[in-house]
């Protein structure tokens, strides 16, 4: 098992909301993390908390607003995991593809959207970086159509 490290934006993240929780004592809601790091959305802001809770970097106390907890110990979370198989990859990229092409034959929706990025999120965090990339730019053109 390793450590899987935080990326920059998610260190980032992580560092406003130790800060912001020394500073305040509470923790920021999504909508001051979305202005304060400059995110165009709030499923963005969900997204990287939602990566640092599974690297064990962060917590929530309960399932209401400012309920983030920052985790000092030592060493973050270890995570067991299997490895994805090529055909599981497969299977994903074309379930997500087709998420896309059922979205883009229509004017996009503000939640549809938001469960794309979602996904788009997933593939990042299996590190299938150049899958997310790709549906990354697709996303950024649905946004414009809204």
């Amino acid at each position: 098992m390793s450590v899987i490290q935080p990326s920059k934006k998610q260190r980032e993240l992580f560092n406003f909301i130790d800060s912001f929780i020394a500073n305040h004592g509470y923790s920021p809601s999504y909508r001051e993390i979305m202005r304060a790091l400059n995110y165009k959305s709030i499923s963005t802001v969900a997204i990287h908390i939602d990566n640092l809770i599974v690297k064990g970097y962060v917590k929530k106390k309960d399932h209401s607003a400012r309920s983030l907890e920052v985790c000092h110990s030592t060493e973050p979370q270890l995570l067991a995991s299997r490895p994805i198989t090529p055909s599981e990859e497969k299977w994903l990229v074309d379930l997500i593809g087709a998420h896309f092409k059922t979205i883009e034959q229509k004017k996009p929706e503000v939640g549809k959207i938001d469960q794309l990025y979602v996904l788009v999120g997933a593939l990042h965090i299996l590190g299938f970086e150049d899958a997310a990339r790709s549906f990354k730019s697709k996303l950024l053109n649905l946004d414009r159509r809204q």
